[in-house]
């Protein structure tokens, strides 16, 4: 009897696939050839607007307007120039008698509307948001004592804080923007652990990981967990996963889990920035850590994610631990072991403490970085960042050095 073997599903299913793959390869090239057009169209866009606002600030009616109040212009003329201090700093009238006070440095790094407010006698705890709380307790300032990296390190941008005086030890180009690689994943848990609310309560749900999430690895040729087509793990196995071993299928399927799409999740992690006051230096087109144009930021911005993910119990949990094993499933029934190579690598090294809680990241355009948590034999704490080491080790020594001879 002659057997016949059917190949036409699996051919079918494997053309399928391939036509997929071949899409999201051609919807990636459109959405660069896109940002980059709105690249060039800014420019003028904005001259456009600029244009218009001088037509309207200097338009016959707004030239009448003030001819018919002489004296409040003189007024408002007389109060800026009288108020203004020598030094070109910020200053205010004070009411009773006219004087220039200046503000304290607490007050200057607020909102104009804040320090109004907090000028007028009212409460600044009162009128705080959460956004601007978190500059204040996540920021840190260069002092005098502030050290410029020389040829100590190789990597090309760093930057060492001490989180007990909020100053930054020493630095080498870290206001300068570049990509964060993988990095971007401490913003990732963090998002997610904080629209979560008390994530503990949902670490047992699960989520089915789907032909997309594998696919969007493979295609940007990505770390992984190690999670295949159709599992179902927990929601604790994304957020490990994520960290550990870098995982691009469990990044995505976090994003997923929380806002429905990686688009969506994206939109939360910019405005995080925002609440962080980083908009103006930080931006992210994935939660990846995919290279973008348009995805940046700086090592000090970094510092200030990592320190607002160590501020949540459960993210730093997750940015501390040395090795995990995911949960048993069908197609991995003894689960996956997966590790923190950074820590695991870092850990034997004479740091003069001990380096708590890392992540790394690896793109051509930024090449190795990493941003990790250390306390020294005190329990004083120091946030690292460093980019653009020649290889994971060099990155691992770099991070060591400022460690063991900048810290204060």
């Amino acid at each position: 009897m002659d057997i016949q073997i059917d190949f036409d599903s699996d051919e079918e299913l494997r053309r399928r696939r391939r036509a997929r793959i071949n899409e999201m390869r051609l919807l990636k090239q459109k959405q660069m050839r896109t940002r980059r057009y709105l690249k060039m169209a800014f420019p003028a866009a904005a001259g456009v607007v600029i244009l218009v606002a001088a037509f309207m600030i200097f338009s016959p009616k707004k030239a009448a307007a003030d001819k018919t109040a002489p004296e409040d212009t003189a007024l408002k003329s007389t109060t800026l120039e009288d108020t203004a201090p020598a030094d070109g700093g910020v200053a205010e009238t004070i009411p009773e008698t006219g004087a220039p006070a200046e503000r304290s440095d607490s007050e200057a790094a607020l909102p104009m509307d804040v320090q109004d407010t907090a000028s007028s006698g009212t409460s600044v705890s009162a009128v705080l948001s959460d956004s601007i709380r978190q500059i204040r307790t996540y920021g840190a300032k260069e002092t005098e004592n502030t050290r410029q990296i020389g040829e100590e390190i190789l990597s090309t941008h760093a930057v060492l804080v001490d989180l007990e005086k909020n100053s930054i030890v020493a630095q080498r180009r870290a206001m300068e923007r570049m990509n964060p690689a993988s990095m971007t994943k401490i913003l990732t848990v963090l998002v997610a652990a904080e629209e979560l609310g008390d994530p503990t309560k949902k670490l047992d749900d699960t989520f089915t990981i789907t032909l997309d999430i594998t696919d969007y690895s493979y295609v940007n040729q990505c770390s992984i967990a190690g999670f295949d087509r159709d599992e179902t793990v927990t929601v604790r196995d994304l957020f490990y996963g994520t960290i550990l071993p870098s995982g691009a299928d469990a990044a995505v399927g976090l994003a997923v889990y929380v806002a429905g799409s990686q688009e969506a999740f994206v939109e939360l992690m910019n405005r995080k920035l925002e609440q962080l006051g980083l908009a103006d230096t930080a931006h992210v087109t994935n939660c990846v850590g995919l290279y973008d144009e348009d995805h940046y930021c700086t090592v000090y911005d970094m510092a200030v994610i990592l320190r607002a993910a160590l501020a949540n119990d459960f993210c730093r949990e997750v940015l501390s631990a040395h090795t995990y094993t995911t949960s048993p499933t069908e197609q991995h029934p003894e689960g996956i072991t997966i590790s923190n190579w950074f820590l695991r690598r870092i850990e034997d090294k004479d740091t003069g403490g001990e380096v708590v809680c890392g992540k790394t990241g690896y793109v051509v355009q930024s090449d190795h970085c990493a941003a990790s948590y250390f306390e020294d034999k005190d329990g004083k704490g120091y946030v690292c960042v460093t980019a653009g080491a020649s290889s994971p080790w060099r990155c691992i020594y770099d991070q060591v050095e400022l460690y063991l001879n900048f810290r204060t």
